[in-house]
């Protein structure tokens, strides 16, 4: 079986930013309330004139390069975000243009948090059929622009970024995309969302003076729900792979919350000290968070030849899941 290979990967963030003590002129906080309930101290936040879909093509260019793969190259991109440059057209789109990747189709995926992870999935999908030779996973999120900034339980959580992943065929059968295991859960939607401004209720000028059409988020019950739910996905993705605790050298996770990832770990029995961390630098940086974890690794040399990585995340939907990589 021909299996898929992470075989470059990219990021970026905007140049400006956001500190804790800054937060704290605009809302009722700190930097200690903020860092013993998240662990995060900073976020960065894009330039009024940077979209999405510049952030996106900023990493991919630098997965591409890393991939030794020119655009045109592309078979697909897969853009995961709820932040697109506009409703229509896909942001896949746009970002294809300005790549130059002319023989490629794309399109966006909205999984919010997961999305980079479900975007994995459906890549080695396309490259384990032979449907696809080189795959451009994509996770960017502008999210200072659809949060709202009165709210101090939300506000100080989310940052700008954009990371990406070139998917192809591995040269070794035994290393690549092990597995992935996806799943959703429509039941509990309400926990974090934004309410309105799609088909049920589009905007209006009441709409967004209640700032309904910002992002809400009931704390409490999305720290439950992942602690379990990611919990039971990577004793799923380690039972798949017949691999004991003890096996996973490195951890990519998305980074929502250090307190989620503590509890989780701490529950299949990984060290912390095998998670690569920089929510304390980046805050909550939804689909974009797990490829920039994998690049900052990556590029820090901490990836290995035969290692097991065991990668994680959950966002709105509620969407989670788990994958294992052999590097």
């Amino acid at each position: 079986m021909t299996r898929a290979h992470i075989l470059g990967t990219g990021s970026y963030v905007p140049e400006k930013v956001l500190t804790n003590h800054d937060l704290s002129k605009i809302v009722d906080t700190s930097d200690e309330w903020i860092v013993e309930r998240t662990g995060i101290r900073e976020r960065h936040m894009a330039a009024p004139h940077e979209a999405t879909s510049d952030m996106a093509v900023a990493a991919g260019l630098r997965a591409l390069e890393m991939a030794k793969t020119r655009p045109e190259e592309l078979d697909a991109i897969i853009m995961a975000t709820i932040t697109p440059d506009t409703p229509m057209p896909a942001c896949a789109a746009l970002v294809a243009h300005k790549l130059g990747a002319k023989k490629a189709f794309g399109f966006d995926l909205a999984a919010a948090c997961a999305g980079s992870l479900y975007g994995l999935s459906i890549a080695s999908q396309y490259i384990q059929t032979g449907g696809a030779k080189r795959v451009l996973v994509l996770g960017a999120e502008l999210l200072t622009r659809i949060v709202d900034w009165t709210d101090r339980n939300t506000c100080v959580l989310f940052g700008d970024a954009a990371g990406a992943m070139v998917i192809g065929p591995s040269p070794d059968p035994s290393r690549g995309v092990l597995s992935t295991h996806l799943h959703i859960d429509g039941a509990g939607a309400g926990i974090l969302q934004i309410p309105a401004g799609g088909s049920r209720e589009p905007v209006t000028a009441d709409i967004i003076a209640q700032r309904l059409n910002k992002v809400a988020m009931n704390g409490r019950e999305v720290y439950k729900f992942a602690v379990r739910s990611l919990t039971d996905a990577v004793n799923e993705a380690l039972a798949h792979n017949h691999l004991e605790a003890s096996a996973v050298t490195h951890v990519l996770a998305h980074q929502a919350n250090i307190r989620i990832l503590e509890a989780v770990l701490g529950r299949v029995g990984i060290p912390m000290e095998k998670a690569w961390l920089n929510i304390h630098r980046f805050g909550n940086t939804s689909s974009a968070s797990l490829p920039m974890t994998c690049d900052e690794a990556n590029r820090a040399g901490r990836l290995k030849e035969g290692d097991h990585i065991l990668m994680m995340a959950i966002g709105a939907g509620m969407a989670w899941g788990s994958a294992v990589v052999r590097w």
